[in-house]
């Protein structure tokens, strides 16, 4: 606690109590060494707040803070400010101006809508523009397109110009709008969708031959850049960084094609563009001749034509010698190769905004002997910006036969059916010929095959048939002639004879065989009768005869079993008789 010793006395006199003040104290009042009590009040104890006055201070911080978040809120969003209710709460604080406030007033700043590389993820908003004569044939395609496009779609909106169509183009064009906006996925819908319609008078047909004959381009052109210009000055908004054309003929083209071109942030930028083939025509083939670079052969042309003469590129009539990009492609190049141009084709074109803000236009005169896309390519040029193409990212566009084309394909049509009647009646015949003869010649090979096998087979089995019959008869013979030996030599202890009945052999020698001496016999007893004799020779005569017979009637027998031993073969089992002949057989053998 702070204890001041000297404070007792009054006006500055002498203090009171045990410590009076000195003279010196005194006289020094007033100046430096004086101690004044008010200074050390800051160390005296405070007097408590009650807590009322804590809350009260709690609300007000609170209510401060409250304040500055909605003020942030109203700030951010507009559409949550009191202007409506309470106008003197705005003090302009949300807007550039009082004038702004005003319901029908709006403000935009374009310093916001240049266009950048990725366009799509700072939320940049394009105008997608189809041009449309009698192209009912094509809608479905192209929406079928506008569906695969992978750019945001709610950043896309779209316009059309109808004009001097004969067709069902607008009835048509409706019916897709409802079904592509009335899609399940919210994401699919579209932004804001301009349908205009005007006609322009053009008296070209839609045909191949009229709308890119020589003679109807320049009128042509002319027209169509008016149709163009009148589409965008209709169509485009403050709020579009991008305008992107497109012809609705495209039959092939990249879903991501609107990111591509947008990366290489040019103010004009273009594909290449070609167009599938028949195979008899080469596959393949340049088709927008439009987009090219410059030459001094084209300017020195463009100096001896007239003031509003139009120059139309890939035709003879103009040799102007410029670098197309178009025969530029390789198939294998890189696709974010770029290329400076002057011309550009109107199949596929993504421009910045700010070109047409700028005054660019198409041209539907002759600017620089040129007109539509290209007079646009060329005014682009002329106010200094960056027109490019790429030649090796390629669209495709769809096939449409010329005349000749048409001619040639209807003679080949007839061709091809002159082949078919030809080739149906020489089917025909074949049928008619096979119904009448067996003409399968694999078929007949393999049945001549079968046939020569089963008659080999069959020839086979009649050898071993025949083989087995001649052993047969040489084992019979061999038997029979064993027989006859083993009885001759039983007859003659063993030493062959000679049967000579009637004595007719003659004996060694010449002469008569004499017979050995013998003695004398009874007349009546030793000798035989004349007819016992004669008996005696005829049975010695007549057994080869009976031999003979014996085994011709064998060898009967014998083929008379193979013949049936070939019948049981055919039949596929042999018979009895066959197995009781061959253990015959070999009973017989074994006994030689």
């Amino acid at each position: 606690m702070n204890r001041h010793g000297y404070g007792g006395g009054a006006n500055g006199q002498a203090g009171n109590g045990a410590y009076p003040l000195s003279p010196t104290f005194v006289e020094s009042r007033g100046r430096t060494f004086n101690i004044r009590p008010d200074k050390y009040e800051k160390y005296q104890p405070r007097n408590a707040r009650n807590a009322f006055q804590r809350r009260r201070g709690l609300f007000m911080r609170l209510g401060g803070a409250l304040a500055a978040m909605l003020l942030l809120l109203m700030f951010f969003f507009p559409s949550i400010r009191p202007t409506a209710i309470i106008p003197a709460l705005s003090l302009g604080l949300f807007g550039v101006g009082e004038e702004w406030q005003i319901e029908t007033v709006r403000y935009y700043d374009l310093a916001n809508v240049g266009g950048t590389s990725r366009g799509w993820e700072r939320e940049e908003r394009i105008l997608l523009c189809a041009p449309l004569r009698d192209a009912a044939p094509h809608l479905p395609m192209f929406f079928s397109h506008l569906r695969n496009l992978t750019y945001p779609h709610n950043l896309i909106d779209l316009a059309f110009l109808v004009g001097d169509s004969k067709d069902n183009t607008i009835t048509l064009l409706s019916d897709l709008l409802a079904e592509l906006q009335a899609h399940e996925d919210p994401k699919k819908a579209f932004g804001e969708i301009s349908v205009i319609e005007k006609d322009f008078g053009q008296k070209v047909n839609q045909d191949v031959e009229s709308r890119h004959g020589f003679a109807a381009q320049a009128s042509r052109r002319k027209s169509m850049a008016q149709a163009r210009n009148w589409l965008l000055s209709a169509a485009l908004r403050p709020t579009h960084s991008w305008v992107y054309w497109r012809d609705v003929d495209v039959e092939t083209a990249p879903f991501t094609i609107l990111e591509d071109l947008m990366r290489h942030n040019k103010d004009v930028i273009v594909p290449n563009v070609w167009r599938p083939l028949p195979d008899w025509l080469g596959g393949e083939q340049p088709y927008d001749l439009n987009s090219w670079q410059e030459s001094e052969t084209a300017l020195a042309l463009a100096d001896t034509l007239d003031e509003d003469a139009v120059i139309v590129e890939g035709y003879a009539e103009y040799a102007t010698w410029r670098p197309h990009l178009a025969y530029l492609r390789d198939p294998y190049g890189d696709p974010d190769m770029e290329m400076e141009i002057d011309g550009v084709g109107g199949v596929s074109i993504l421009a910045k905004a700010k070109v047409f803000r700028s005054g660019v236009h198409f041209p539907a005169f002759s600017f620089e002997k040129h007109a539509e896309t290209e007079g646009f390519g060329k005014m682009a040029k002329r106010m200094q910006f960056s027109v490019v193409g790429l030649p090796h990212y390629t669209i495709w566009h769809l096939y449409e036969p010329s005349v000749d084309d048409i001619r040639h394909m209807e003679e080949m049509e007839q061709e091809r059916k002159a082949r078919e009647q030809e080739e149906n009646a020489r089917q025909d015949r074949m049928d008619k010929i096979n119904s009448q003869f067996d003409t399968d010649g694999a078929g007949q090979w393999e049945k001549d095959k079968q046939a020569l096998d089963e008659a080999q087979k069959a020839a086979t089995a009649a050898a071993d048939d025949e083989k087995a019959a001649a052993e047969a008869d040489a084992i019979v013979v061999a038997t029979d002639e064993a027989s006859e030996v083993r009885h001759t030599e039983s007859d003659n202890d063993g030493k062959a004879k000679i049967i000579d009945p009637l004595a007719e052999v003659p004996s060694l020698g010449g002469g008569a065989a004499q017979a050995p001496a013998e003695k004398p016999r009874d007349s009546i007893s030793g000798m035989k009768s004349h007819d016992e004799k004669k008996d005696a020779a005829g049975q010695l005569v007549n057994k080869p005869n009976n031999a003979a017979v014996e085994k011709k009637e064998k060898v009967a027998a014998a083929q008379a079993r193979a013949q049936e031993r070939q019948q049981n073969k055919e039949a596929g089992e042999p018979s009895e008789t066959a197995k009781r002949d061959q253990r015959h057989k070999v009973k017989e053998a074994a006994n030689l």
